[in-house]
């Protein structure tokens, strides 16, 4: 027996009149407000004509001074074209723009990063790397949002050929920390090590293929990956070329039919693909297992109905225990890396960052705390910190000291 999480169908003009998430978002959840004063002409003569054409002389003459003398270094253009937002799919830029400003509102909000959304009419790899690193003047960092597989994986591997600023597709970077964060802690509390695990990842689009990355150089011991059409291995003819690539490097077991008949006698099981697991499927794994259902709005089981046979359970959703959120990473993660004006955010950086955010509740784990949660004042500063380190540590840095 399984239970939906669905809710009852409501009009387009119910919603406008009565959901209160459309009153929240009424003109937008931006705006911009100055950082100095301008109260008479002296102020006026320094922020702009005369004073400002010294500034612009002497960034001319020295460009790294605009990280001293504009907001460049502490800005973030949160970049999508619309192709895969959240679990709605290819919506076009106009619609994920809500999602583009909450992105911005918690960069902000955690992290203390403004951040500019920027939602871009095209979905041409090529169009899409030209117009980003054009803008690329204006920002210290590109934070990649919601664009679909494989395209994303290129984009994101020529801006960063490209640019020298951080360049970090947070489906699947920051998915990834925060599941490597929580595994660890999950692991710890179940007695056992990362090398001692065995996980199935279904889901091969961006979040599934870098958390699978992830685990892989953190050490567990091996990862089967599946998408639509079953396990993902070197004898099949289909895949792409990351896919193909990923299959080099998981299931030494050589499995080759699909996800659930993976996952009888595994450790863990994280989902990363919007489809559905059966109960039996969970029944079927290695006693104190561990299942991430990490697809929303809707998880690939119903936590409760896992939790009959698994030790540990997370979802993606605030509404049940141990929530998976990428809030947990990317405003630490890019806080650290402007704040050592770093020119790339490097795979150390992102281990860095899974290991300071797993240790921020090391000693107050239990089965429905793995991960802390997004308001807890110690996250931020926790990742930014080890983030930075790691930046100076691999010599990405150009801020030696904070």
């Amino acid at each position: 027996m399984t239970t939906e999480i669905t809710a009852p169908a409501i009009s387009l003009a119910t919603l406008l009149d009565q959901d209160p998430a459309f009153r929240l978002h009424e003109g937008g959840k931006l705006e911009t407000r100055p950082s100095v004063p301008v109260r008479d002409a002296a102020d006026l003569s320094l922020a702009y004509t005369p004073g400002v054409a010294r500034v612009c002389t002497a960034i001319a003459e020295r460009p790294e001074l605009a990280d001293d003398y504009t907001w460049r270094s502490n800005v973030v253009a949160v970049v999508t074209d619309g192709t895969a937002v959240l679990g709605l799919g290819d919506i076009g830029p106009t619609a994920a723009m809500p999602v583009m400003e909450g992105k911005s509102l918690l960069f902000k909000q955690f992290g203390g990063v403004d951040s500019v959304p920027i939602c871009l009419d095209c979905t041409d790899v090529d169009e899409l790397v030209e117009t980003i690193a054009r803008m690329a003047p204006s920002f210290g960092g590109i934070n990649l949002e919601d664009i679909s597989a494989p395209r994303c994986f290129e984009v994101e591997r020529r801006l960063k050929e490209r640019l020298g600023i951080p360049v970090f597709h947070d489906d699947q970077h920051g998915t990834a920390i925060v599941v490597l964060a929580a595994l660890r802690n999950a692991a710890r509390l179940t007695g056992r090590r990362l090398w001692d695990l065995r996980a199935v990842v279904a889901g091969a689009g961006a979040s599934g293929l870098a958390v699978t990355s992830m685990l892989l150089k953190a050490g567990i011991s091996e990862v089967i990956v599946s998408d639509s059409k079953g396990v993902i291995h070197q004898g099949r003819g289909d895949l792409n070329t990351y896919k193909a690539l990923i299959a080099t490097c998981t299931n030494q077991s050589g499995h080759t039919g699909t996800t659930e008949e993976a996952m009888a006698g595994a450790d863990v099981f994280i989902g990363l693909s919007g489809s559905t697991i059966s109960e039996r499927a969970i029944a079927s794994m290695a006693p104190g297992s561990i299942v991430f259902a990490l697809s929303n709005p809707e998880p690939e089981i119903h936590p409760g109905i896992a939790l009959e046979h698994a030790a540990i359970v997370a979802t993606g959703r605030s509404d049940f225990p141990n929530q998976i959120n990428n809030v947990l990473a990317f405003p630490g993660v890019f806080r650290g890396a402007l704040s050592a004006r770093a020119v790339e955010i490097t795979e150390n950086m992102k281990m860095a960052a899974a290991h300071a955010l797993s240790g921020v509740i090391e000693e107050e784990l239990s089965a429905e705390r793995i991960i802390p949660e997004p308001f807890d004042p110690r996250v931020v500063p926790a990742v930014a910190a080890a983030v930075a380190d790691q930046a100076r540590r691999d010599g990405v840095a150009r801020l030696r000291g904070l």
